[in-house]
């Protein structure tokens, strides 16, 4: 399926668009993206930026005719992610794709009957083995011992790292806390999430010790509770960047020779760990505000260690 662009208009086989330049409170995408939380912008932006790509390369989300696509072409597309893409990837993009079709309609871009037969293109099913990676127990400590704490950027760094695996967060949550969602005397932490939805987290013996270490460096004055730190070890008065918190944990990584790994991996290690632990996978669910207990099912690694003994038990009569 090609889409090719001579001026303003875009072919597939059959006609779908003549672009025209709108208003960004009458753009379609711009208006999806507002309506989502601020840490799922960047990544839904990104799997438009894989349909606009994939249908019409070179094409951006700003020019491409999202307006105009009819079932025919959302099936094309969901055929093309199918061969090239994970199911959870793919139906992610769709998810998107589904999006800034609605936004469409309630702009009285579309009619209603296209509507309908667009967004009713089917998820695409299967699994995969599940992404990310565990940190050990080993791996934290290290990452922890590297954190010199007597100063303000490594106190800081030791307190993020504790909360983000200790709290289960994601990094844009993270970056959201404000000083007085902690909670000092109770050891919680008012975390804004997904859909704009708030949850209680819990910050208890290490993880509780480092942000109060942290706190002894920036004080208890309002505004974020995560600032930058300059070279000077000056705290800067504003907010970090989700972007921040990847490049700070992957140089604890690099400096405790730690093997690499990303922000949601100490998540997907926080319901791992707790799940071993045998807490029960409802309270887990909770704790990591999962809208489905099958999403947190999904970071149960109890199946695989289960699955692997039993493999173990089989005995292969090969000898060197």
């Amino acid at each position: 399926m090609q889409l090719l662009k001579t001026d303003s208009t875009v072919n597939t086989g059959t006609d779908i668009a003549v672009v025209e330049q709108v208003r960004p409170d009458e753009h379609p995408v711009a208006v999806y993206l507002a309506s989502l939380a601020p840490g799922s912008r960047r990544a839904m932006r990104q799997a438009l930026g894989v349909i606009a790509n994939l249908v019409s390369p070179g094409a951006t989300v700003e020019v491409f005719p999202w307006s105009n696509l009819a079932f025919q072409h959302v099936a094309a597309i969901r055929s093309r992610l199918a061969g090239g893409y994970s199911p959870a990837t793919s139906n992610k993009i769709l998810a998107a794709l589904r999006g800034v079709l609605r936004a469409s309609f309630s702009l009285g871009q579309m009619e209603a009957s296209t509507f309908t037969r667009a967004v009713a293109v089917k998820s695409i099913r299967g699994e995969r083995v599940v992404r990310g990676r565990a940190v050990s127990q080993d791996e934290l400590r290290a990452m922890f011992s590297v954190c010199r704490t007597s100063t303000p950027s490594g106190a800081r760094d030791a307190a993020l790292l504790a909360v983000t695996y200790g709290a289960g967060l994601r990094r844009d949550e993270v970056v959201r806390l404000d000083a007085d969602n902690y909670d000092r005397r109770a050891g919680t932490l008012t975390v804004k999430g997904k859909g704009n939805k708030e949850r209680t987290a819990y910050v208890t013996n290490g993880s509780r010790s480092a942000l109060e270490s942290w706190l002894a460096h920036r004080g208890e004055n309002a505004g974020p509770l995560f600032v930058p730190v300059n070279k000077a070890n000056r705290l800067e008065t504003r907010r970090m960047t989700d972007q921040a918190v990847y490049m700070i944990l992957k140089r604890l990584a690099s400096k405790a020779q730690v093997k690499r790994f990303s922000p949601h991996d100490l998540r997907r290690t926080f319901i791992g760990d707790l799940l071993d632990a045998g807490v029960d996978i409802a309270t887990v669910q909770a704790l990591a505000a999962h809208a489905s207990v099958n999403t947190t099912a999904r970071y149960d690694r109890r199946p695989e260690r289960t699955r692997r003994r039993a493999a173990e038990l089989l005995h292969v009569p090969f000898e060197a």
